[in-house]
């Protein structure tokens, strides 16, 4: 009872709405005063927050973000979504496929999934229904090719990942290269499909005249200067992944101010929107680290991990049932609780069945992926229904289809690790 009492209040303070980080301060601490005492849960409790906040690493989170603001305040994005458009909107389903591809171009530079969501909303959806795109397609599209900022390098996931189990960060984010560009494609695939067979849901559009597609070139060259420079920056080892964050977002907000048109109050935005999210975040982060103490003062890991071990499982069942653990909590659960709750119990668990630390990261970051689209939680579906204003039930209308190409990319990154640990090694990360 008083191991279940905290872990109970948890999920009781989560179904009552209260944020995701002060939910699990207060289970961990009420876990930590009934199973260790007072002196305990206050000892915890006055060193664990700055403790967890004061890391060097974690800074990159906020600056990836910021980058994210500036190129979506100074209209990088929109202007590279109109170049997308006017090279592909005449193929079936081609502003969705532009949108995929503005998408990507996006995860690049952005590092966080909602960022990305609620940048392309403010856009393509708008842009979609103007030529008569049902509702629906044009926001799921939009809530599912945001996720590709989970995955795509600079990832935030993947460096908190990285942050929680001691993995090399840059091995990490190489990994995500190739899992990216195939969903990208999955997805593009899938909208053709969609738009051929139910051609009411994307009309096509006329072709522009080659002289406007060129012209329109013009307006996506500061993405590429920042996405090059970011690519440059850490894979060349000028900057650490960690370094890369800051230097981007200085490098995007210069080129914003003197080559787009980023104004002061745009810098003022994406700065206070930026502090928002980071406040967010780093409350789950000293959230975790509380809950998670309670966890290793009940010792649930080792608890779980003798049961797992000794169950007469091949290795790919046992790792099968923790990767379907992980999609079900991504129907409820915060990304990123789930990422500090369940992390120090099945790494180890990773580790002990021998499978790779790097593709197990991948394979973590793809169910987040997935979370972040199915509901009832399905966070990148909230955001583009709330930024685009539109119901959020039409919103996850449009997501289902393509939520079947998630999982089908997911089966095969499952059985086919190479495809996450090949690109790291042939590089020598």
């Amino acid at each position: 009872m008083t191991v279940a009492i905290p872990i109970l209040g948890l999920f009781a303070f989560l179904l009552l709405g209260i944020p995701v980080g002060f939910s699990l301060a207060i289970a961990g601490g009420l876990g930590l005063l009934i199973n260790g005492g007072w002196d305990l849960m206050t000892g915890i409790l006055q060193t664990t927050p700055y403790a967890s906040a004061a890391s060097f690493v974690l800074t990159s989170i906020p600056m990836f973000i910021l980058m994210a603001e500036f190129a979506t305040n100074s209209g990088m994005t929109e202007k590279t979504f109109k170049a997308c458009n006017r090279w592909l909107g005449h193929f079936p389903g081609g502003l969705a496929i532009a949108t995929v591809i503005a998408s990507t171009g996006l995860a690049a530079i952005a590092g966080s999934s909602t960022a990305a969501a609620a940048s392309m909303a403010k856009t393509a959806v708008g842009e979609m229904r103007k030529y008569r795109y049902k509702t629906s397609f044009a926001a799921g599209v939009v809530s599912v090719a945001g996720t590709l900022a989970i995955m795509i390098p600079p990832s935030i996931t993947l460096i908190i990942y990285g942050i929680l189990t001691e993995v090399p960060i840059g091995p990490l984010l190489i990994a995500g290269i190739v899992p990216g560009i195939i969903t990208a494609i999955g997805y593009i695939l899938s909208i053709v499909f969609w738009s051929k067979k139910w051609p009411e849901d994307a009309p096509r559009m006329e072709k522009y005249a080659m002289k406007d597609r060129i012209s329109s070139l013009r307006g996506i060259w500061p993405m590429l200067l920042v996405i090059v420079f970011m690519i440059a920056a850490i894979y060349s080892g000028a900057v650490t992944p960690t370094e890369a964050g800051a230097a981007g977002a200085f490098v995007t907000m210069l080129i914003g101010m003197f080559l787009v048109g980023l104004n002061v109050p745009g810098i003022k935005g994406a700065l206070s929107r930026t502090a928002q999210s980071t406040c967010m975040i780093f409350m789950i982060v000293i959230g975790a680290m509380i809950f998670g103490y309670f966890i290793t003062n009940i010792q649930l890991t080792q608890t779980i991990l003798q049961y797992i071990s000794g169950l007469p499982l091949s290795p790919y069942v046992i790792m099968g049932l923790i990767v379907l653990i992980y999609l079900i909590l991504g129907t409820f659960m915060d990304q990123l609780a789930i990422l500090f709750l369940t992390i120090p119990l099945t790494f180890p668990i990773s580790q002990s069945l021998g499978f790779d630390p790097i593709w197990f990261g991948i394979i973590v970051t793809k169910t987040a992926e997935i979370g972040l689209i199915t509901p009832p939680l399905g966070m990148n579906v909230f955001i583009t229904a709330n930024v685009a204003k539109i119901p959020v039930s039409e919103a996850f209308q449009g997501v289902f289809r393509l939520l079947v190409v998630e999982v089908f990319i997911l089966i095969l990154l499952f059985f086919f690790p190479a495809l996450s640990t090949w690109l790291p090694q042939m590089m020598g990360k």
